[in-house]
């Protein structure tokens, strides 16, 4: 009797509160499937949120990029202009310098032909040095007295020689310094000639008798002098005519020591 009634009672059914209260479907519990796909989502968001942080970055990469190529753009015109304005600039450098070269050479040439001048206009100069100077001297007068005394020349032969113009060079001296000398131009070169000729006598002295020439002209002669020697004791017959050397009647040529010549 027990067993038919339990077989005739009805299989207990689930009633809609009864699914609410299931255990896997009470609040706070998920599904295995459903927090997979949270995960998933989760992930996905994730990563692009970075892909969204990435494109920023991209872009402000691709703006900075046109900013410099922009800049680069800008830099590059900048060199060209000063690129044709250097080339424009040392165009006229080479003008200027080319005008200056020539300047310097036709200076050169002006300079060379006042000298030249300065030396023809003491052709007939002649300097006595060493010849003691005394107060209200007449220069004239020392000078006569000296050719007759030192060089030796007659009397008539002093009386008849022309002087344009005697004087004392450059200021007064201490009395205990060297005197000054003594700047005579002749009224005839020929006399001038016969008076430096006799030059040999004061060999051994404290006098001299030379030509008057520029100071630019002496400081050649200067250079020259010792040239001449070296020559001279290796045999050779050399002169020195006014700022030319002249060796066995040739002239002698040397930019290092006769760089007026080029």
């Amino acid at each position: 009797m027990k067993k038919a009634q339990c077989a005739a009672s009805p299989a207990k059914s689930e009633t809609p509160s009864s699914k609410r209260l299931r255990p896997a479907d009470s609040p706070g519990t998920t599904s295995p499937a459903g927090k997979d796909i949270a995960d998933i989502l989760e992930s996905i968001d994730k990563r692009l949120s970075t892909f969204d942080a990435r494109l920023s970055l991209v872009e402000l990469l691709h703006r900075e990029f046109k900013c410099l190529r922009e800049s680069l753009e800008f830099s590059q015109q900048q060199v060209e202009t000063l690129a044709a304005e250097n080339a424009t600039l040392r165009e006229s450098v080479k003008c200027l310098t080319d005008n200056v070269t020539e300047l310097n050479r036709e200076n050169k040439k002006i300079k060379q032909t006042v000298i030249d001048l300065q030396a023809r206009s003491m052709r007939d100069n002649l300097v006595f040095s060493g010849i003691p100077e005394a107060a209200g001297e007449d220069a004239e007068t020392t000078v006569k007295s000296f050719l007759k005394t030192h060089l030796k020349l007659p009397e008539d032969t002093v009386k008849n020689i022309v002087f344009d113009r005697v004087h004392r060079l450059g200021p007064i001296r201490a009395a205990a310094g060297r005197p000054r000398p003594i700047v005579a131009k002749f009224g005839h070169f020929k006399q001038k000639e016969h008076v430096k000729s006799r030059g040999r006598e004061l060999k051994g002295t404290d006098f001299s008798v030379n030509d008057q020439f520029p100071k630019e002209i002496l400081e050649r002669r200067r250079v020259l002098f010792p040239i001449r020697r070296g020559f001279i004791q290796k045999g050779s017959r050399a002169v020195i005519a006014v700022d030319r050397l002249y060796v066995d009647g040739q002239l002698h040529r040397d930019p290092d020591t006769t760089p007026w010549l080029y």
